[in-house]
């Protein structure tokens, strides 16, 4: 099971801005980045609660695909008004969540979230990141990174810069997390 990020960031490392917008992410997004190849690659996505209600407030779910979206949550959650789209409810500790998309069969997973990242990431979980920078400073937000209960060791892959000041970095993360 591999675990991935693809995510844009403020250059001073915000996902989202403090009432959950990302205007500021806009920047560049007529230029192609990689994010349908990236997307094309997973087998199913992976989000938090208020990622989700985000998503659905801006009428992005579209953005996904026809890819199962796993929304973590330890809340009892209603899915009726989800239309188009294969949405299901996980909850427990990173290393149980990955356990469990291993038993439903996948073998790629898209994580998106600040609280989702995060989470994976101190668990060690995640195997790949690709974070896209937007050249902008907002000074506060959602952080793309929080506390890790140690360092974590990243081993650079790639960086690509485009026209419109985007400049992306993939990274492979320590061990790869558990398999």
């Amino acid at each position: 099971m591999k675990l991935s990020v693809f995510c844009g960031a403020s250059v001073d490392g915000f996902l989202a801005r403090l009432d959950d917008t990302f205007d500021f992410l806009q920047t560049g997004e007529q230029e192609p980045h990689g994010f349908a190849e990236f997307l094309a690659s997973v087998d199913v996505v992976v989000i938090g609660r208020r990622t989700l209600e985000v998503v659905l407030k801006l009428g992005h779910l579209a953005l996904y695909g026809n890819k199962p979206v796993i929304v973590l949550s330890s809340r009892p959650l209603d899915f009726s008004s989800v239309k188009g789209a294969i949405v299901e409810q996980m909850s427990g500790e990173p290393t149980e969540i990955v356990r469990q998309l291993k038993a439903h069969g996948f073998k790629h997973a898209y994580l998106d979230g600040g609280v989702t990242i995060q989470r994976f990431l101190a668990a060690e979980c995640i195997d790949r990141l690709v974070i896209t920078r937007v050249p902008v400073l907002i000074g506060a937000g959602i952080p793309l990174f929080g506390p890790v209960p140690r360092d974590i060791r990243l081993r650079h892959v790639a960086t690509r810069s485009y026209p419109g000041g985007l400049v992306q970095s993939e990274y492979e993360v320590g061990d790869g997390g558990p398999s």
